[in-house]
């Protein structure tokens, strides 16, 4: 899947070379706020900011001897800036850059799955509108149940995505936290005006109390929202595979030129755009729960969060973004097919009316259980032989005592049903 990634954005997002600038923009900034309290001569500041860089094959070499992966940035710069390096990480403690810098990827991140969402929200929209007086039959457990319209089912994806922006939006708030408290927070060596300073430049809030790590039911929080984001997007992928079935093929994702699906059988169109996202679903999700593992650590902090969240994060946040524009593309392009909704509809021989003639007859005087089990005499008697219910009930006595003829032919009129879907989307757009 990486290899044949088409969101170069979010992939370089967290390439080393942007993860090792994120570490010395923390670092900078640590150093001009410093220099602000006359901490660190201007001049030496002026050095800092000329001459600091890294080199990531650099940092991987003393990575090899040091064991340590802040400490062998630290040199790397070290190396380039020189004496004045000195006062480069005065008073901080790695977790201070380190979860630091980490907020500030997955602030930019969650900008690109805002975004993500938001491009996806008029697809929808789109196909809502168009489909809006497009009569299906809902289904219940898989089985035919009352009709709906097809539009609807995109009008309540919209509603999804309007909940998984503003999730996404409390998710990249929660997560825009900094942290420069030093080894178990208590600012032993930095004075919290550093901290603040530093937050304020790069567009964090501090955090209120640390140990020596950012708390983790933060990431958890943000995980579990990219899992709520994947689980929707799964929703609809799942919805368009069941349609694709070639028993109910009343909607099919787009199938280009070229394209075949099977090595075997030259006839087969298969929904394996959705099918991916299905799969990749389930990845966002158990990464979700890795990060709710990461909350508990030991004491002050431990490192055991660290090498689970080099790929969860990044992993997470890559999956997302690539679900959610692959959705995009199947929703833009997707066959639907109104006149096999209608055959589809036509199958049930006209039972998802069973509803109106059970509360015909009750509003005619006759008790519940009895209507119910009238209505379900003739229902049965419709599934197992394929007559028209309609036909069933107007030759049923026990239902003429109430129902007279044109009274069963009213109930069975399918604008009844579809009354209210202009008040539904009014609700949903506004």
């Amino acid at each position: 899947m990486i290899q044949r990634y088409t969101r170069p954005v979010m992939g370089k997002l967290w390439e080393p070379e942007n993860k090792f600038q994120k570490w010395l923009d923390v670092e900078i900034a640590a150093c001009e706020a410093w220099a602000e309290l006359a901490e660190i001569p201007v001049d030496a500041l002026a050095v800092i900011k000329k001459k600091a860089r890294f080199d990531v094959k650099r940092i991987d070499e003393i990575e090899k001897v040091v064991k340590h992966d802040v400490i062998a940035f630290l040199t790397s710069v070290a190396e380039n800036v020189g004496h004045e390096s000195r006062f480069i990480h005065k008073g901080l403690t790695s977790s201070d850059i380190v979860d630091t810098a980490l907020s500030l990827l997955m602030k930019e991140a969650s900008d690109i799955i805002i975004s993500d969402i938001k491009g996806l929200m008029p697809v929808l929209k789109k196909q809502a509108y168009k489909y809006k007086d497009t009569p299906a039959i809902g289904r219940s457990h898989g089985v035919h149940a009352e009709p709906m319209t097809f539009g609807l089912k995109f009008a309540l994806w919209y509603e999804d995505m309007k909940r998984n922006l503003e999730r996404m939006k409390r998710a990249r708030n929660v997560i825009s936290i900094g942290k420069l408290s030093g080894a178990v927070g208590t600012f032993s060596n930095i004075p919290p005006k550093i901290e603040e300073k530093v937050c304020r430049k790069l567009g964090l809030k501090p955090e209120p109390v640390a140990t020596q790590v950012v708390q983790r039911d933060r990431h958890a929080e943000y995980l579990t929202t990219l899992s709520l984001i994947a689980a929707s997007v799964e929703k609809i992928a799942v919805e368009i595979r069941h349609l694709q079935r070639t028993e109910v093929l009343e909607a099919e994702e787009p199938f280009s030129k070229g394209q075949k699906g099977s090595s075997a059988m030259p006839h087969k169109r298969n929904p394996v755009g959705c099918e991916n996202i299905s799969g990749l679903a389930r990845i966002v999700r158990s990464n979700a729960m890795a990060a709710l593992e990461n909350i508990a650590l030991w004491h002050e902090r431990d490192i055991s969060h660290s090498s689970v969240e080099r790929v969860i994060i990044p992993d997470s946040t890559i999956l997302v973004d690539y679900m959610l524009d692959r959705l995009k593309g199947i929703l833009e392009g997707l066959h639907v097919y109104p006149e096999r909704m209608k055959k589809n509809m036509e199958r049930s021989c006209g039972l998802y009316n069973s509803q109106r003639v059970l509360l015909s007859l009750t509003g005619k005087g006759m008790l519940r259980e009895d209507a119910y089990a009238l209505v379900q005499r003739n229902a049965m008697k419709s599934w197992q032989s394929g007559m028209e219910f309609k036909k069933l009930l107007l030759k049923d006595r026990d239902v003429k005592k109430y129902l007279k003829s044109k009274d069963i032919e009213k109930i069975f009129d399918l604008k009844y049903y579809l009354k209210n879907v202009d008040y539904i989307f009014r609700r949903v757009f506004k």
